[in-house]
């Protein structure tokens, strides 16, 4: 990693980052309407991963998807005109913040159903395969996603045929509103969701695959990991589990009360912000300066209300397209 990938390390995260502060401030003004789960506190996933793989190659998102879209390249723009139900969005207004897709850019969706992106990122994996176009595909997905059917079927089928498929656990210790507990553990009873095992990445082994622990939270260790495991894919040595341990600064979903997560825990994990330790990580090294950080906010602020202003000045979809690239009604 050059210093110049470093900064850009830090560029994307920022960029996420006030992406969703904007999302959060224009929900609560009413100017986003339905329901947003915001990506805030698990920026350094998203952006290290997908500097691992290529333009061409494929992603599967989750229903807290807006940073997985933007670390993949999607435009600031037209992902707001689409959170504002504006023509000029990536679906026309009609998939909105948890079904945003991007197939231009190889992002297959978000999606509103825990664990229902597994399935489709390894439909993918075996289109590549069988095109052998080289391409590889990473799947997002949550810790609570792990105890659905979906991911032990596909887990089991991408080993089986050696699928190129790196499957990435954003485990931000809670499924929804509920905290995941392990064997012994669980103490809260109808408050807690049970695993017999601590680590996540322990399940690859069921499947003979490689199973990976990193810190969400460091941009480079999430990088590292992940290159590790689309090397591999792509050379068709099959598929890699990586568990990254990371949390949610907000609520699953706005509006949600947040009474169940002790303030304190979320105060520690603050202090562990991927954005703010890679920034003095930097300076400490010499690789980036107080000014270039300042600089690097503008920009981004810069693009942001430009993003924001796209969105607010475009059109209303026609009702007469209603129906159109709609697949089912």
């Amino acid at each position: 990693m050059t210093d110049e990938t470093k900064k850009k390390f830090y560029k994307d995260m920022l960029r996420l980052r006030r992406f969703e502060e904007n999302v959060q401030d224009l929900f609560a003004k009413m100017k986003i309407l339905g329901s947003v789960h915001l990506y805030i506190g698990e920026e350094a996933i998203a952006v290290g991963a997908c500097a691992a793989i290529n333009k061409d190659d494929y992603l599967a998102s989750t229903h807290r998807g807006h940073g997985h879209m933007l670390a993949k390249g999607a435009d600031a723009g037209r992902m707001f005109a689409e959170l504002f139900g504006k023509e000029t969005g990536y679906n026309k207004a009609k998939g909105g913040s948890m079904h945003l897709a991007a197939p231009d850019i190889g992002i297959m969706g978000a999606n509103g159903i825990v664990g229902g992106g597994i399935p489709l990122a390894t439909g993918a994996g075996l289109s590549a395969q069988k095109l052998k176009n080289g391409k590889v595909v990473l799947c997002f997905f949550g810790d609570g996603a792990t105890s659905q059917g979906t991911f032990h079927e596909s887990l089991n089928i991408a080993a089986s045929y050696n699928l190129p498929v790196v499957y990435i656990c954003e485990n931000n210790l809670y499924a929804g509103g509920v905290k995941q507990c392990f064997d012994g553990e669980c103490k809260n009873e109808g408050m807690d969701y049970p695993r017999k095992i601590k680590d996540i990445a322990d399940r690859a082994s069921g499947y003979g695959m490689p199973g990976v622990i990193v810190d969400g939270n460091d941009v480079e260790v999430v990088y590292k990991a992940v290159n590790t495991a689309v090397k591999r894919a792509r050379k068709g040595d099959g598929p890699s589990l990586i568990e990254c341990k990371t949390y949610r600064w907000r609520t699953h979903y706005e509006v949600e009360p947040d009474t169940y997560r002790p303030q304190e825990e979320v105060a520690r994990w603050k202090e562990k912000c991927p954005i703010t330790c890679y920034a003095d990580k930097l300076l400490g090294q010499g690789i980036i300066t107080q000014q270039e950080l300042l600089d690097i906010a503008e920009q981004v602020e810069d693009e942001m209300n430009a993003a924001i202003e796209f969105a607010e000045k475009s059109p209303e979809p026609e009702l007469s397209e209603a129906l159109q690239d709609v697949y089912a009604d």
